[in-house]
């Protein structure tokens, strides 16, 4: 399945690719090596498409005590710091490193109520780099679930990831496993949580969204 954000962009490329093959056909039809050259690029970038765009429906039982991965990718950072936009104190930071390979739905982590909904205009630095959390363009999301409290969720354009999609908005509440929004090619996906929660992962770890632990309660 394609997800509906892939849609806008595949049917255009899909249009134009075909409209390319027809004028390679009318007018190097005799030139077999070229044609058939451009056919197989054309094939590839509409599978890569397919596959940036693929659609997975994870279906889940939503736990209260329980945070759970807001998308596929490589946690890169799991330590305390000093969130200084909304909670104005310390914080369990997790990072995940979403690769143009990963599926690029981001979830909603947690049940609750979102309280605060902000996008940021910024710069594209490599969404590995520490700054991106501060310096990319972003949208910052808070949760206040009734178990675990506030969550923070941020979403980071990277250098390639120039289009960040966001479903939230203040005061909606939302279900542990419904789709938060989606990030195109490649990003990251930070969470700010409560210091007394057990975490469950390490830097280096690959999490699949809505599959992995990230957090508990103790």
């Amino acid at each position: 399945m394609v997800h509906k954000e892939g849609i806008k962009i595949i049917l255009p490329v899909l249009l134009i690719l075909i409209l390319v093959n027809m004028a390679m056909f009318i007018l190097f039809k005799d030139n077999t090596i070229l044609f058939y050259s451009i056919l197989i690029v054309s094939v590839i970038i509409i599978a890569f498409l397919l596959l940036f765009f693929r659609k997975s429906n994870r279906q889940i039982a939503p736990d209260e005590h329980i945070v759970l991965a807001p998308a596929d990718g490589k946690v890169v950072v799991v330590e305390e710091v000093e969130e200084d936009e909304f909670f104005h104190e310390k914080r369990i930071q997790v990072s995940i490193f979403m690769s143009i390979w990963n599926v690029h739905i981001n979830w909603f982590p947690v049940s609750g109520e979102i309280q605060h909904y902000r996008y940021h205009p910024g710069k594209y630095l490599v969404a590995r780099h520490p700054k991106s959390s501060v310096k990319n363009e972003r949208n910052t999301i808070i949760i206040n679930n009734s178990v675990i409290g506030k969550i923070l969720v941020r979403q980071i354009a990277g250098t390639v990831a120039r289009r960040i999609i966001s479903y939230a908005k203040e005061n909606l509440r939302v279900t542990q496993g419904d789709e938060l929004g989606f990030i195109r090619f490649g990003s990251r996906v930070d969470l700010l949580l409560p210091p007394d929660l057990v975490i469950h992962v390490k830097p280096g770890d690959a999490v699949r969204g809505l599959k992995s632990r990230i957090a508990s309660c103790k």
